[in-house]
């Protein structure tokens, strides 16, 4: 056969159709006819088929058999189903399982031409749909080793958290609004909601609400034709459509200017959106999950944040605590890092934590929580030239270590306070650099400084 032709196998017991079907398709396509399901099947294990027209009534099995067969044994090969009979149940039933196309007999040479290049579109379709689905199972994989996808610890708060994770999965609709500080593993729980729940294969959206221009947001969450603004030079699917079916996590949503919260919900509430340079309205399908480091007081007090959005986004409300309040999970987290990053830098000599780092870190309030020690973990690993990580891989958290004597240590929020204070002390108020060494990112410092009413000094350059 010729490698560049598609190879077709009809099986009719009738000759007559057989014989016209070989003569219709034989100048595009490579032409295999036989008159029983088991001379097809047995073809089948020999011979490389891409598409079967297959009769709707057929000795040995039914057409719907063949059909069914054909789906389970052999998943790459579409069916064109023909027959006689063009009611409306045979027509159903056909596509229903699994048919591509029906035709009825007697059926002219352009009907059959036009039925197997709708068929070959069909199947390209689906083929780049599946290349797609391999691509996002594969960054999926690569996300999750990166961040690291179990949610470790065994503190009571933890195993509530995984039992929230678990019942809203099961509601592959629900709105979920995930409340906790910077680094405390926000998008890491929306991720194991999303991956429990039956949109698991499709994809996993992730936006930074805090970075979309407001003069944006239209082209980024609906999409865009082709010249519809300057700079739109091709088509481009936004946010909504490219997670139709999956889940879409707005990260910083309190961040938010008011007007781009108006946008936001009036999409929510209809579920259509209309592409900037089109008339036309689409439908989409997305779990929405949020995540704000703003505490649910700050988010409907109705000055920063519409409270119609807060009740629309927070249905199901998770909050996660801040590590300095799980210090029990500390040491199960810290070998948890520890086995993923020796493997990642190839430092598998190091194979264990000195107990004296634990007593540092349950004396440490970690204002970056979990990406804090984890990144901590990374450099110790990266300096040390042992088998062990002792409290000389961690210098910095030694110097940056709170004053117990300046804070009452059972007041977390002043623990938190002197932290931030005493790390802006040793960088002379260098905003940046404070924030390079919290692990927080610019603008958290800034509302932890606003929060705690930090006094700067105004002769110093803001950093």
């Amino acid at each position: 056969m010729s490698d560049n032709k598609l190879n077709i196998l009809v099986i009719d017991d009738d000759p007559i159709y057989r014989n016209l079907l070989r003569s219709i398709l034989k100048d595009k396509f490579n032409v295999i006819a036989v008159e029983a399901p088991s001379l097809g099947f047995a073809l089948l294990n020999k011979q490389s088929i891409d598409i079967i027209i297959s009769d709707f009534q057929l000795p040995e099995m039914s057409g719907l058999k063949v059909l069914d067969k054909v789906r389970d044994e052999y998943p790459g090969i579409e069916v064109i189903m023909i027959s006689g009979s063009g009611d409306m149940d045979t027509v159903i039933g056909a596509l229903r399982r699994g048919a591509v196309d029906f035709l009825k007999k007697p059926f002219t040479a352009p009907e059959i031409l036009f039925s197997l290049e709708r068929t070959q579109k069909f199947s390209a379709i689906n083929e780049k749909l599946t290349q797609v689905k391999k691509e996002n199972n594969l960054l999926k994989t690569v996300v999750n080793r990166e961040l690291g996808q179990a949610i470790v610890g065994k503190s009571i708060d933890i195993v509530n958290i995984k039992q929230q994770m678990e019942m809203v999965a099961e509601t592959p609709d629900t709105s979920v609004l995930i409340i906790g500080e910077s680094g405390t593993g926000k998008e890491l729980v929306a991720r194991g909601i999303h991956n429990m729940s039956r949109r698991k294969d499709q994809l996993f959206g992730a936006v930074n609400m805090s970075a979309v221009p407001e003069c944006l947001f239209e082209s980024e969450f609906f999409g865009h034709k082709k010249g519809s603004f300057t700079g739109a030079i091709v088509d481009r699917a936004g946010w909504f459509e490219e997670s139709n079916d999956g889940t879409l996590f707005l990260d910083e949503i309190g961040e938010m200017p008011i007007p781009l919260q108006i946008k936001l919900l009036r999409v929510l509430e209809d579920r259509k959106f209309t592409k900037v340079g089109t008339q036309r309205e689409q439908d989409f399908d997305v779990r929405i999950i949020s995540a704000t480091n703003k505490s649910i007081e700050e988010l409907t007090d109705g000055k920063s944040f519409r409270l119609d959005l807060f009740h629309r986004l927070g249905t199901f409300v998770i909050n996660l605590p801040p590590l300095r309040e799980r210090k029990g999970d500390i040491a199960e987290l810290s070998n948890y890092f520890l086995n993923i990053l020796v493997k990642k830098l190839g430092k598998n000599k190091i194979t264990s934590i000195n107990k004296e780092v634990f007593e540092i870190f349950n004396n440490y309030a970690f204002p970056g929580n979990i990406r804090e020690l984890k990144n901590l973990l990374e450099r110790a690993v990266i300096i040390c030239q042992g088998n062990e990580l002792t409290p000389m891989h961690f210098t910095s958290v030694r110097v940056m270590k709170i004053p117990m004597h300046n804070a009452n240590p059972y007041d977390l929020q002043e623990l938190e306070k002197q932290t931030i204070l005493n790390v802006l002390q040793r960088v002379n108020f260098n905003k940046s650099e404070a924030a390079r060494l919290l692990n927080l990112d610019w603008n958290a410092l800034y509302r932890r400084v606003q929060k705690y009413s930090i006094e700067l000094p105004t002769n110093l350059s803001s950093g």
